[in-house]
């Protein structure tokens, strides 16, 4: 599966901005299906990197065109996991992935990528050939809360995510939780849009008056601040 490069903005926001931005968003924009009654679902990602940190680096050096990979799951839910590859180029940002068993999973973390060449799926194998030839590890694990809001125009998508908390990632992470840690971050907002950004979610937002920032979840998990 893979998506069409969409344009990306992410903010941080102080805890009165998070209260007054939620409020307008619940009162205005239709609440993403997928969030559940509660309106929220948890996200689990494992990044991965090598160990001369090749993600996090391009990511705080601003490179044009990288990629990095992560394996995720929601609400705990280990049934389902999704490997994905997340691309910025030109300022764009494109994402490619596909669903992985959890015995596959395991044997990932532990070390065994043989199968995931011959799998038939184009990201496992180029995490796998990447992996041989980069030295990329499952490296850092993140944890937060997402409240995420639709609209259609555009095909907007905006996204409350707090309580970013990380792990140093461990083999058997599938079998026992991780130790988490609050990153010491507050709430990112992300604005996501294919061409064009209606002037509803604009004005909401207050776009002209925010400055967009380079946040990362990954590189808060390693210690960069907002």
């Amino acid at each position: 599966m893979s998506s069409p490069l969409r344009h990306e903005y992410k903010f941080c926001l102080s805890p009165g901005e998070y209260a007054a931005l939620r409020s307008r968003f619940s009162a205005l924009l239709p609440r993403d299906p997928h969030a559940g009654p509660s309106g929220e679902y948890r996200i689990r990602s494992v990044y991965f990197d090598n160990a001369e940190d090749k993600a996090l680096r391009e990511k705080l050096n601003g490179t044009d065109r990288r990629e990095k990979f992560r394996l995720r799951w929601y609400n705990d839910d280990t049934s389902y996991l999704v490997l994905e590859k997340k691309s910025k180029q030109h300022g764009l940002c494109g994402k490619s992935g596909c669903r992985l068993t959890r015995e596959e999973v395991s044997r990932l973390f532990h070390g065994d990528t043989r199968w995931m060449k011959k799998s038939g799926r184009e990201t496992a194998r180029e995490l796998a050939l990447k992996m041989e030839l980069q030295g990329l590890r499952p490296r850092t694990v993140v944890d937060y809360l997402r409240e995420p809001f639709v609209f259609p125009p555009g095909n907007v998508r905006v996204t409350l995510d707090r309580e970013i908390r990380s792990a140093d990632f461990f083999p058997d992470l599938l079998e026992r939780p991780p130790f988490l840690l609050p990153t010491g971050h507050g709430v990112l907002l992300e604005v996501k849009y294919d061409e064009f950004l209606p002037e509803l979610i604009r004005d909401l937002v207050q776009l002209n008056s925010r400055s967009a920032g380079a946040f990362s979840k990954y590189a808060a998990a390693r210690g960069i601040s907002c």
